[in-house]
């Protein structure tokens, strides 16, 4: 088939169009820019991270960690069935959001843990209210003793004001993301965790059986 010079010319330059195009494509691809986090199939990660969305992650694992672990008690210790329920949809709800955060690390290359003997002045300025622990609302090693030792009605009282204890830490950590991260999945997660655990902390607060 003859193409006339005109029609000749409109080709080409459709051809360097699609070149461009293509070329344009494989250059964001090869860059980086959207990696999948490991063991999340299709999920698209930001590779934009400060300081401040790096360490509110490494630190809300453990916080959500310990909160599965006290969810995990309830679930089999607890007599009020409303107490069982929500805390069976806060351990999943904390379990997928640690294999999510695990999973930003892994596409960051950043450490699953905190830097050994690091303290509150060490984190990036105003991310924490002064004076407050890294972790808030952290249970120490004897609050959990006590959870475990504890029975009936008076383990749904300890484990809702724990948890509620915690929660608030929770709230406070992801404040501080909010406001001085940058990373665009960490500060929507951030929100995430304000708004629910707020909302779980009045459900909590319903529950609470009255003093023995």
């Amino acid at each position: 088939m003859q193409y006339s010079i005109r029609e000749r010319a409109v080709l080409a330059g459709a051809a360097v169009t699609v070149t461009v195009t293509l070329a344009a494509c494989g250059d964001t691809a090869s860059s980086g820019d959207t990696p999948t986090a490991p063991g999340n199939g299709s999920v698209s990660v930001n590779p934009t991270f400060n300081n401040a969305d790096s360490i509110f992650v490494r630190m809300m694992i453990p916080h959500h960690e310990q909160a599965v672990e006290m969810a995990a008690l309830a679930q089999t210790k607890a007599t009020d069935p409303d107490v069982r329920q929500l805390a069976a949809k806060m351990g999943a709800a904390q379990q997928a959001e640690i294999a999510t955060m695990r999973g930003w690390l892994a596409a960051w290359g950043q450490p699953t843990t905190m830097p050994s003997g690091m303290m509150p002045h060490d984190m990036p300025s105003g991310m924490m209210p002064s004076g407050m622990p890294m972790m808030p609302g952290t249970m120490t090693s004897a609050d959990m003793a006590k959870l475990k030792a504890a029975t009936g009605s008076d383990f749904d009282r300890q484990f809702l004001q724990m948890m509620i204890t915690h929660h608030q830490g929770a709230i406070v950590m992801a404040q501080g993301e909010t406001a001085h991260g940058t990373n665009p999945d960490a500060k929507a997660l951030a929100a995430r965790i304000e708004k629910t655990q707020q909302a779980e902390i009045v459900a909590m607060q319903h529950m609470a059986p009255p003093p023995s």
